[in-house]
């Protein structure tokens, strides 16, 4: 099944190519291209397949990935350090979030929603000798670098981050603001 014919001129557009280009990449006249978006004509099954094809590669060539958008300094603490420690990182560097590692390997991350709580619960002086083990959250997502950037939105909403790996190695975080890179 394919799109809707109006999906055309809202992929040429978001391309940026011109209905001359798409004519002449597909094989199709520009008068027939701006007949189909302008709702004048309906093409056949395989005309309207091949623009569809066209069009699905030139976003797969143009549309951002993970690795174009995350922040690729990484900022992260060993499960073992005090909580106060991760703190003073989060505070120096102006991070909401940090990931938690057990050498290399990402086992959870801390938040600043989960510090807030645990201030309610607990006094100053027994927060900053906790080891961050015992209060990390299960760690973010990981993706790939080449995973398209649209694929990360509902994620990050809903994860707050993601890490970006590339051969098995962490070598960023995509957080919410790093979405609004794709509209710049």
């Amino acid at each position: 099944m394919l799109p809707r014919l109006e999906y055309i001129k809202q992929a040429r557009v978001r391309l940026g190519i011109t209905q001359r280009k798409l004519a002449s990449l597909t094989g199709v006249s520009t008068s027939m291209i701006n007949q189909i978006e302008s709702g004048r004509c309906k093409p056949s099954y395989d005309t309207a397949r091949k623009i569809f094809e066209i069009l699905g590669s030139l976003e797969g060539k143009s549309s951002m990935k993970a690795g174009d958008i995350c922040s690729r300094s990484v900022i992260s603490v060993q499960k073992d350090e005090r909580l106060s420690k991760a703190i003073d990182m989060m505070r120096k560097n102006s991070i909401s979030q940090i990931p938690v590692l057990d050498g290399s390997k990402v086992v959870g991350i801390l938040t600043e929603d989960n510090l807030a709580r645990l201030m309610i619960e607990k006094d100053e002086v027994e927060l900053k000798n906790i080891p961050v083990s015992q209060v990390m959250e299960a760690p973010p997502p990981l993706v790939d670098v080449s995973t398209p950037a649209k694929a990360l939105v509902p994620l990050v909403r809903f994860a707050k981050s993601i890490l970006v790996s590339e051969k098995g190695n962490v070598i960023g975080i995509v957080t919410i603001t790093d979405t609004l890179k794709m509209v710049e």
